[in-house]
Order: structure tokens, then sequence, then C-alpha cells
């Protein structure tokens, strides 16, 4: 897939379907402050235009904890989650590190068919790597990991262009580089949105 230059999805450009049938939820998972928790779904909102909230989720993570590798599994946190209503997508909020059992670390997974997803705060933080922190560099990247996943949510994949959201993260690098929003030619494909 081929992007070009990023673009940020307006009001204008995306339909009266994606406004009205589709409701974006962000689920605090384990011990997540309201105040951020408020802040992403402010800049999810700005993104997508569409409603969004946010609901309970829940604080025992234990289940999903793997010992050996001192991570929660990504794909047992996933599963746990729920969604109130179809047209929902619903994106959980972990303040810990997360794995999937081929890779070291996954800043987030999505599951396409349900339209639920997880991102992890834990590595985009500048204090993980010892560095002082950074506010304003950890929420652009908490952003665009949040964005991202709900791409995926949409149905769309990876891009090849690194400035677009939907690039794949390798590593913090590739996260700092990419923008927060859709390039012109993944924007148009959930425009209007599929409801599933």
């Amino acid at each position: 897939m081929h992007c070009s230059v990023c673009g940020k999805i307006s009001k204008d450009n995306l339909g009266e379907g994606f406004k009205q049938k589709v409701k974006i939820t962000l689920k605090p998972l384990g011990n997540i402050v309201d105040e951020l928790m408020e802040e992403l779904k402010d800049r999810v909102s700005g993104i997508f235009h569409c409603p969004t909230e946010i609901k309970a989720g829940f604080s025992d993570l234990s289940q999903t904890y793997n010992p050996q590798r001192k991570q929660y599994f990504s794909s047992k946190l996933l599963a746990s989650l729920k969604k109130s209503e179809g047209d929902e997508r619903v994106v959980g909020i972990a303040d810990v590190d997360l794995y999937v059992p081929r890779l070291n670390f996954v800043f987030g997974e999505a599951d396409v068919v349900s339209g639920i997803a997880i991102v992890s705060l834990c590595r985009l933080r500048q204090e993980y790597y010892g560095s002082a922190p950074d506010e304003a560099l950890f929420l652009a990247r908490a952003t665009k990991e949040i964005v991202h996943e709900l791409g995926h949510t949409f149905g769309l994949g990876h891009c090849s262009n690194n400035k677009c959201v939907m690039h794949f993260s390798n590593s913090l690098a590739d996260t700092d580089l990419k923008e927060a929003n859709f390039c012109n030619n993944c924007r148009p494909k959930i425009m209007p949105c599929p409801i599933i």
C-alpha cells in the first residue's frame, strides 16, 4: 500500500454516516488517572469528529500477567474487553508492558472483527528509558497509537508512508516520525466507515 502526504480528517470530509453511527469508547485498564483519560478522549475526538466517551474498564490485570516475561499478554487483555453496541469502537488503555508471543513487546493490538483494540502507555513514556518526563511527547505518542489501533478496527492495514498514522511502529522512532492523522490514501478507506 502506498500513501501520499498525510492530512487531517475534517468534519467536512467525514460524511454524516460516520458522525452519527460510530461511537468511540475509551476504557481505562488498571490504574489510569482521570485527567489523562480526558485528555486522550479530547485528542481522539478531535481527529475522528465522532462521539467519544470514557467508560469504566477493569482494574485487575493479573490473569494476563506472564511472570517469566514480566509483561502482560495483550491478546488476553483484548479478549476481556466488551462492547455495548454494535457500531461502537472500544480501546482499552493500559499502563503496563504488553507483549504477544512472537514479539518482544507491542504498543497495541486490535481485533478488526470485534472493533476492539488495546494500547499500552508503558513504553511511550520517556521515563521508561531512563530519561526525564516529557508530557507533550508522551501525549502525542499515546494519541498516535490509539488512532493507529482504531484505524485497524475500521479495516485499515499498515501504510508504507512513514508519516501516516497507519505506518507500523517497530520502535518509538517510528511513532515519533509519523503524524496522528491518516494520509490521503488511508483516510478515504474509512469514509463512510464500515459499520460492524
